[in-house]
């Protein structure tokens, strides 16, 4: 199947709703500890548990590492399935540490595609959340094909991506594409697709009438 180059259409989102600023978080630390917090919820939920995790740990990941299993199920609760989130934690701040949090070091000691497969080994790591760590934590510039992205590209017109991996696949990034962009890029296909959520709603947005297909250079 045809790659699609989405530059054109980040360019027209950016310029439309402007910069979204994402991911919501003070330190790398705390995105990485959101990250895993966030899935099969709300990141009201996620708040919850971040504000008990700051108030016992300061979001300080050694300190994190210390606690019981059971406190640690504790202070993440509000964020839901909190025994396998716990687990997860634990072993993702535990890989973190063996690098002494250095995000760079582990930059410097992976190619990109080498660090994506070490943190799909990781317990409670998917491909959204690899993917997601790799731009906001890492600094890659790659393409997060979460749900609000697919529902975009199906509104667009495209089929046979109703998989996270079916569109990561489609998508093919220009060389000019900064992890800037991936960062903006995400934020704005999700707050877009959480106003626009089904046809109608599409049709009434400024997105109504683009197309990609027109779009033949890669950049």
């Amino acid at each position: 199947m045809a790659e699609i180059n989405p530059m054109p259409l980040y360019q027209r989102m950016l310029a439309e709703m402007g910069p979204q600023h994402w991911w919501p978080a003070e330190t790398k630390m705390e995105i990485v500890i959101g990250a895993i917090l966030v899935q099969n919820t709300n990141w009201k939920n996620v708040d919850l548990a971040l504000q008990n995790l700051r108030q016992a740990t300061q979001l300080n990941p050694k300190r994190i590492l210390k606690l019981s299993n059971s406190q640690l199920q504790q202070l993440i609760r509000p964020s839901g399935f909190y025994v396998h989130k716990a687990k997860s934690l634990f072993e993702v701040l535990a890989w973190f540490d063996r690098y002494d949090n250095q995000f760079s070091e582990i930059v410097n000691q992976y190619s990109r595609a080498k660090l994506r497969q070490a943190l799909l080994n990781l317990t409670g790591i998917g491909e959204e959340t690899a993917d997601s760590l790799l731009v906001y934590v890492f600094d890659q510039p790659v393409f997060i094909a979460d749900k609000y992205a697919r529902n975009l590209f199906q509104f667009l017109g495209y089929q046979n991506i109703n998989t996270y991996a079916k569109l990561k696949r489609r998508i093919k990034l220009p060389s000019n594409f900064k992890s800037q962009d991936a960062k903006e890029f995400h934020g704005l296909i999700d707050e877009f697709g959480k106003q626009v959520k089904t046809n109608d709603q599409f049709k009434q947005s400024f997105l109504n009438g683009f197309s990609l297909r027109k779009q033949t250079s890669l950049g």
